[in-house]
């Protein structure tokens, strides 16, 4: 069996599967196959593959985009390499020598998808950690219901890729679900992946609170923050500022909760921002939650106040009702979910709502339709 061949043609997959990335690097795969038959500096190469893979590490690689290009171009020129010499190695070689060729094949998809996304999420804030928030729209209990929904699909995808959370502020609804919730994200990339999900989301369902069984639509707004750091100076808070207000934490049960004005709200004067966190005991807590809150809303006030020359802000805050949202979940009379501006769908609506989010998060990057920064 030829075993270059098949490598080869493994690599080409790889190719038209994860995009414009490999068209760059098209070059590369040509010459290494034309020329793989040749003797090759092995200590060599892994010395400079090492060197690259050290500046690729770089907290400040990304502020250069072209010199990321060609840094991750020539990390991929090795690693293919490498897989083209192993294919010649294996032409003769047995069943155990053909499965480290699968391995190594395998690994060579993830190292050159794992440069793709670090090239797009190149932007300002996306390696930040993030805050999400979550509001439901117009239709009470339904909307409040869908929400509790989408924060759990969320608790779930963070959970998968390794984020820690924690719930700064929530509000529940009158009956059931959330009113309002606000979580913090920590972890690499956070903001740079959940900024994709900032938008309108639209639930089709047999309403379990329909005593009639009927189709309800609900909608809900889910927005995402880079979270602010000790680092962003430009965002120091004159204390003079700003007015806070402690309060009773709302919510069913407890003695504590309806006994201690452990909630605060902050209010920004100069900008009118309001945040409020009530979700821990103590107050001196909730305090550092909300300040941890209201950095984050006046740093991406500070980035979209650069991007509104491009018009860029207002397109991401839109109506919560018909015709402004990403994406819809279906699940009646069909199952189907799908993100309206990158038409991708899937039918497994169960999984998605435990969090398999990573299809629709990962076309969207691709399609470079999310701001820069």
């Amino acid at each position: 069996m030829d075993y270059r061949r098949i490598s080869c043609a493994l690599l080409y997959s790889i190719h038209f599967n994860i995009g414009k990335f490999l068209w760059q690097i098209y070059p590369i795969y040509k010459s290494v196959w034309i020329c793989s038959g040749g003797r090759f500096d092995l200590d060599n190469k892994l010395l400079e593959l090492s060197n690259l893979k050290a500046q690729a590490t770089s907290s400040d690689l990304w502020t250069d985009p072209e010199r990321a290009r060609e840094i991750t171009r020539r990390i991929a020129r090795l690693d293919i390499t490498d897989a083209a010499e192993l294919a010649t190695l294996l032409e003769n070689s047995d069943e155990a020598s053909q499965s480290e060729l699968a391995t190594e094949l395998k690994r060579l998809e993830k190292i050159i998808t794992d440069w793709e996304f670090k090239l797009m999420l190149s932007g300002e804030d996306d390696q930040r950690s993030a805050i999400l928030t979550i509001h439901p729209g117009a239709g009470g209990t339904e909307s409040n219901d869908w929400a509790a929904m989408l924060l759990r699909m969320y608790l779930r995808y963070c959970e998968r890729r390794g984020w820690k959370t924690e719930i700064i502020d929530f509000l529940p609804g009158e009956q059931v679900g959330v009113k309002s919730v606000a979580v913090e994200v920590s972890g690499e990339y956070a903001y740079g992946y959940l900024k994709a999900e900032s938008g309108v989301h639209r639930l089709v369902r047999i309403s379990p609170f329909d005593a009639n069984s009927r189709r309800h639509t609900s909608f809900a707004s889910v927005f995402v923050y880079p979270e602010a750091s000790e680092d962003d100076k430009e965002l120091e808070i004159n204390p003079t500022e700003l007015r806070i207000d402690t309060f009773r934490a709302s919510g069913a049960g407890g003695q504590h909760i309806n006994k201690t004005d452990s909630a605060v709200r902050i209010t920004h004067l100069p900008t009118g921002i309001v945040v409020t966190c009530q979700a821990e005991r103590s107050q001196h807590r909730n305090r550092e939650m909300a300040l941890k809150f209201l950095m984050a809303r006046l740093l991406k006030m500070k980035r979209d106040e650069e991007l509104k020359r491009k018009d860029a802000l207002e397109a991401q805050k839109m109506e919560i009702a018909w015709g402004s949202q990403i994406r819809s979940y279906v699940l009646h009379p069909y199952k189907m979910v799908k993100d309206l501006r990158t038409e991708v769908e899937t039918s497994d609506t169960e999984a998605v709502l435990d969090g398999d989010l990573d299809r629709f998060i990962e076309a969207y990057l691709l399609q470079g339709v999310v701001p820069t920064r």
